[in-house]
């Protein structure tokens, strides 16, 4: 994407009315954070929101979350940025070394940056169904709900951010109630921290682009995932776009009221590639759906999930999104840019 129209759509994001803005200094290796930056100096600092991740590059140290890399990824951040101050600053993982070696090192750090308003909040990421039991502390894909806790005790944070999509399972109003398996955003509800949920597209696979013979380019997270796969997806969002469109817009469209609706509470975050996305995103949100549709619609993801369940592809306790099993490609060592 060209970097001028990437700051257009930026800049036309704002005017729709967003007011948070996602990135990371892993994103484009720091490219992500430059172009959003050049929207930045356009617009009233206090008339948006920027989150950041730390932790999922650790360079040459020990640990990604040792006091000397946090120091040095938030103040590249910031210069990136061309900020002051990260309103959110995000912990990718939950892995603080051998016996959480780095995790006292890590909250005074946090805890100094904060006090030099380079920070003004922490957030944490967390998978979108916590495990039974206490996890590990170098376990990042399955995260127990008690060592969560204990790690909210000791980082105090103002929103957890997850991954969750159409493909996930729905959130459990009956688990509000318990701490074993239980779902992020009761957990959030329960501890009164905020949640915001990324990828509400499935990684674009929602929109319906992708066909069986797609060939994703090397680097691309999604190049492991199977023509078998895409073709349960196109299968299972056939009856989607029989009733609301088949356009990639149209299932964008439902995809994003879907995840609003689960999620009511949390900040829902989509990506783009070009302002037409934008705009269409914004433009879908002026229709609302009936309780019918939403009926349907639920249906029609239930059906995707338990084909996707049936073939390997998510558990049965529903992922956030497909698992990338071996495949043409490599896999992506950076995260895609939003």
């Amino acid at each position: 994407m060209d970097d001028d129209r990437a700051v257009e759509a930026l800049l036309r994001a704002c005017d729709e009315g967003a007011t948070v803005f996602d990135t990371s200094d892993v994103y484009g290796l720091g490219h992500s954070q430059r172009l959003l930056g050049r929207m930045l100096a356009q617009v009233p600092r206090g008339s948006v929101r920027i989150t950041s991740a730390v932790g999922a590059f650790k360079g040459t140290s020990v640990n990604a979350y040792s006091c000397l890399n946090l120091h040095g990824q938030v103040e590249q951040s910031l210069e990136n940025l061309g900020v002051e101050s990260l309103d959110v600053l995000t912990l990718h993982h939950t892995d603080f070394g051998n016996r959480d070696q780095f995790l006292d090192e890590a909250r005074e750090t946090l805890e100094a940056l904060r006090d030099l308003g380079r920070v003004k909040a922490i957030g944490m990421r967390a998978p979108n169904r916590l495990a039974a039991g206490a996890g590990t502390s170098g376990d990042r894909s399955q995260v127990g709900a008690a060592r969560f806790a204990f790690l909210v005790q000791q980082f105090d944070p103002k929103v957890i951010t997850t991954s969750f999509n159409p493909l996930s399972q729905p959130p459990d109003s009956e688990a509000a109630n318990s701490e074993e398996g239980e779902d992020i955003f009761s957990f959030a509800r329960r501890h009164g921290v905020a949640t915001m949920v990324h990828e509400p597209l499935g990684l674009g696979l929602l929109t319906g682009k992708y066909l069986p013979n797609t060939v994703f380019g090397a680097g691309d997270v999604r190049s492991r995932i199977t023509a078998p796969v895409l073709g349960a997806v196109q299968r299972g969002l056939q009856p989607l776009r029989d009733r609301f469109g088949p356009d990639p817009q149209d299932l964008a469209r439902v995809a994003l009221h879907h995840c609003l609706k689960r999620c009511p509470e949390s900040i829902v975050l989509a990506g783009f590639t070009n302002t037409q996305q934008v705009v269409a995103n914004y433009q879908g949100f002026q229709s609302e759906l009936s309780e019918p549709d939403y009926e349907f619609i639920d249906a029609a993801y239930a059906a995707l999930r338990a084909e996707l369940v049936g073939i390997g592809q998510l558990s049965s306790r529903g992922a956030a999104s497909m698992r990338c099993v071996p495949g043409p490609g490599r896999p992506a060592h950076v995260p895609e840019q939003r």
